[in-house]
């Protein structure tokens, strides 16, 4: 369901039905009025509107009614006459309903209003209702801006200012500016007309800033910037193939040959094995925003607000589509009891996977996790995630193309034999490879001269990898995966099993 018409229609839906409360969840306040006002137009209703500070604005004879008395607009609305039909938008009003008197009166409300053709509606953001409402409330979420209205907003902006856009600057703004609010996207245009006296591409940047505010607001999504695409890993060439094939679902001969939209994948393996590397180069590579999701910050204190948050972040994953939403060690997040919390995990991750399973938008979750033991068993069932991955430790060749990519990168054009250093390194993850390199040239630069292949075997000799110290764990992760519950990422490893 998008914020246009079908939106517009189960507004108008319950209103006809004579639904007496209705709770708009959305914290963008003028967007609502507006949409309120437009629906008060269709169906003939007037449109009157309380805050606690001005009491109520736009019914004639009454203005100021109610100010600082939250209990006389809900009299004053019970009280009138049913032959003016009346939507009542009510603002900030949850932050009273924890009141024995309002709570009261809202379920008498929901009574007496059915005789009525009255509606009142609550907006706010974030809100557990007190247990007494949840039968009485009539919740209706109001999603963000989707490409239709931003597409009709930023045209609106645009040939106010005298300068109309060009159909292709157009539709690059309307991308841009997916998952903004509509305020967000009309400060941003009024920062540009400031600047310069009109929209442009030169704003591109501008809505960039203001999408990693926006995620940075959420506290719990992260608007990551990604530099290097899988180009930069070394290894790891089964599971580039299968981004390559997945890249290309996302296209609309894909949907027109019959195919869904691609779900997302879920990258298991030991710490230093390029899992989130690979997550930040499937962003580069499909020219996506990411945004990375730290699980933990999901769990709020508040009863309802975990859920709460869950939702919202879905929300702008959705409307930020197509995206690449990261889920940074899931098996952290998700892999405790969920007896010790209330149930909160279980309900949370009920919701994400319901999500996973269901969505129809282009957000590709890319999730990862150091092992699976502590994993749900309903997060690796098949339909979750298109595909299971296990980025295990490199293989000979796969350490002769990290190592290589790490003295490319950071002493260009040294050619080093590299065969000897190769077979030190066998256990080594891709993080501990590159260790070696810095550490090598530590080495060097101490002593006043160029890297050589002995720096690399002395610091190949002095680090213990993972491999060793945790080789139980490694074992049975591999184990699991060789049983068939997951595809190796390199080839030469698909090879040997």
């Amino acid at each position: 369901m998008t914020a246009g018409t079908s939106w517009c229609d189960q507004l108008d839906l319950l209103i006809r039905a004579r639904t007496a409360l209705i709770w708009i969840r959305s914290n963008e306040e003028a967007r609502v009025e507006a949409l309120l006002t437009q629906t008060a137009t269709r169906l003939q209703h007037q449109l009157g509107c309380w805050d606690f500070i001005d009491g109520l604005q736009g019914v004639l004879n009454v203005e100021g009614l109610g100010s600082r008395q939250p209990m006389a607009v809900l009299q004053w609305l019970r009280d009138l006459d049913s032959s003016r039909p009346t939507l009542l938008l009510v603002k900030d009003f949850h932050r009273f309903c924890d009141d024995p008197g309002i709570a009261r009166m809202l379920r008498n409300l929901q009574q007496a209003l059915r005789s009525t053709a009255h509606t009142l509606v609550l907006c706010s953001g974030s809100w557990s209702p007190p247990t007494d409402l949840d039968e009485t409330l009539t919740l209706l979420d109001l999603p963000l801006p989707d490409t239709d209205e931003l597409r009709g907003l930023l045209n609106t902006i645009s040939l106010s200012s005298g300068t109309p856009l060009e159909p292709t600057v157009l539709e690059e703004l309307t991308r841009a500016c997916s998952g903004l609010s509509e305020q967000r996207v009309r400060q941003v245009a009024a920062r540009a007309l400031a600047r310069r006296g009109q929209l442009g591409p030169a704003d591109l940047e501008e809505v960039l800033e203001e999408k990693r505010q926006s995620i940075a607001r959420s506290e719990v999504l992260e608007f990551c910037v990604t530099e290097s695409g899988t180009e930069a890993i070394g290894g790891l060439e089964a599971l580039k193939d299968w981004l390559q094939q997945r890249h290309r679902a996302f296209s609309d001969e894909a949907r027109r040959f019959g195919l869904p939209m691609p779900r997302g994948v879920l990258l298991v393996g030991p710490q230093g094995t390029g899992k989130s590397l690979t997550a930040k180069a499937i962003a580069r590579s499909w020219s996506m925003p990411l945004l990375r999701l730290d699980v933990g910050r999901l769990f709020a204190g508040l009863v309802g607000a975990s859920e709460a948050r869950t939702r919202e972040t879905i929300q702008r994953a959705e409307a930020m589509a197509p995206c690449v939403l990261w889920i940074d060690e899931i098996d952290k997040g998700f892999g405790g009891d969920g007896r010790s919390d209330g149930g909160t995990s279980q309900r949370v991750l009920a919701s994400v996977l319901t999500w996973m399973a269901e969505k129809q938008s282009p957000v590709f979750v890319v999730a990862t996790a150091n092992g699976v033991d502590q994993l749900p068993p309903e997060l690796l069932r098949k339909g979750r995630f298109d595909e299971i991955f296990l980025l295990d430790l490199p293989s000979m060749e796969e350490r002769r193309s990290i190592l290589s990519l790490h003295l490319n990168r950071r002493r260009p054009g040294l050619q080093l034999p590299l065969d000897t250093v190769i077979s030190r390194c066998e256990g080594f993850s891709g993080a501990e490879l590159e260790q070696t390199v810095i550490e090598a040239m530590h080495l060097a630069f101490a002593e006043g001269r160029e890297l050589n292949e002995t720096d690399l075997i002395r610091a190949a000799s002095q680090l213990i990898p993972l491999s060793r110290t945790a080789r139980e764990q490694l074992e049975a992760l591999q184990a699991w995966a060789s049983s068939g519950r997951a595809r190796p990422a390199s080839i030469a490893r698909r090879k040997e099993a």
